[in-house]
């Protein structure tokens, strides 16, 4: 059933969901923003679902959306806020077959990790939400890490005390503070390297930093095909996010679109059903010019999605459905902020 009036859903709410939204009325966020919700898409992104904190986690944590205690509670308040809708729903609407309720909100994943599966998908699942996992093909059943996991893990199990940089830099560390941020600083630096370059810095990395990495590290992070086929015929479905996450504007333009197609194919032969979206890798506006939108439509997919920042008003979504904004969710997220970002502050943007 969907929202079709001011008044949200009622359901026996926890204490904490009864704060959070006595937060969003007292300051007004909800009310003057109800409006402006109800003729936008509101596009959630996520990564992992997990504990960055926990002991053992020795991967790249900025990439932690949220806790899976602070991604259920998020489940629930957009249940009370927002009509979550499905991927189908949102292509239906756009080739005039349906309409989109109002405060209409879809959840995407990007990458493809196994906590998307663990621990995203029982939650998803409780709330019957549909959601979108984009996933990197070449990551998937394979031991091929993203550059920013291999350099955590590295930096993590060092026992060296300094690093070289692209920009010709070394930098040194004296304790554990000091070495995640450099950690930090050094996968930011790879970010804007060319794509080879970036590839040949990551691959010396753990010679560099005297580190060896446990054999199938990587592909134990990843969702594996058998998972991918389960979620999707329980209500999950599955997008392109490309084969192995380059920036595509920084390749060769033939080498985007053999990163755009094959992993579209990939993906729908081991569905066995088409797939019809696609999530640009770092998805900023630099990223996805027109040739790479002209690539993504021109291989058959109906809507591509950015990281640009806030949702997208539905007469955007018409004019062009390859460039659709999301809501980037950190782990760093109080439930307050959450609320604040999906309902109001993103929508005061130029």
């Amino acid at each position: 059933m969907y929202l079709d009036k001011a008044n949200p859903k009622k359901f026996s709410r926890s204490n904490v969901i009864k704060k959070l939204t006595d937060f969003a009325a007292s300051t007004g966020i909800v009310r003057i923003g109800r409006r402006l919700w109800s003729e936008s898409l509101t596009v959630l992104n996520y990564h992992r679902i997990d504990d960055p904190h926990r002991k053992d986690f020795d991967s790249f944590q900025p990439n932690v959306s949220a806790h899976p205690v602070e991604f259920d509670r998020q489940m629930e308040y957009l249940s009370r806020w927002f009509n979550v809708v499905s991927l189908r729903d949102v292509v239906d609407w756009l080739n005039g077959k349906k309409t989109l309720p109002p405060y209409a909100a879809l959840i995407t994943f990007d990458d493809g990790y196994l906590d998307n599966y663990k621990n995203a998908y029982p939650i998803l699942k409780k709330y019957k939400f549909p959601a979108v996992i984009y996933l990197t093909t070449g990551h998937i059943d394979t031991n091929a890490a993203f550059y920013w996991d291999l350099a955590a893990y590295c930096f993590l199990n060092t026992k060296a005390d300094h690093v070289s940089f692209p920009d010709g830099r070394e930098l040194s560390w004296k304790n554990p503070a000091e070495r995640s941020q450099i950690a930090k600083n050094w996968i930011y630096a790879m970010k804007v390297l060319p794509e080879s370059e970036k590839r040949e810095w990551v691959s010396r990395l753990p010679e560099q930093l005297k580190v060896s990495i446990p054999h199938d590290f990587f592909r134990n992070l990843m969702v594996n095909w058998d998972q991918v086929r389960e979620m999707y015929n329980n209500g999950i479905e599955f997008g392109g996010h490309t084969v192995n996450h380059p920036i595509l504007t920084r390749v060769p333009l033939e080498q985007a679109r053999t990163e755009i197609k094959e992993s579209k194919a990939k993906i729908e032969k081991e569905l066995g059903q088409p797939i019809f979206s696609f999530a640009y890798p770092n998805g900023m506006q630099a990223d996805l010019n027109a040739d790479i939108q002209n690539i993504v439509a021109g291989v058959g997919y109906k809507v591509a999605f950015t990281l640009q920042n806030g949702p997208t008003t539905l007469k955007e979504v018409k004019l062009n459905p390859y460039t659709i904004r999301r809501v980037f969710i950190s782990h760093a997220h109080t439930l307050s902020q959450y609320a604040t970002i999906t309902s109001m502050v993103n929508r005061l943007r130029p």
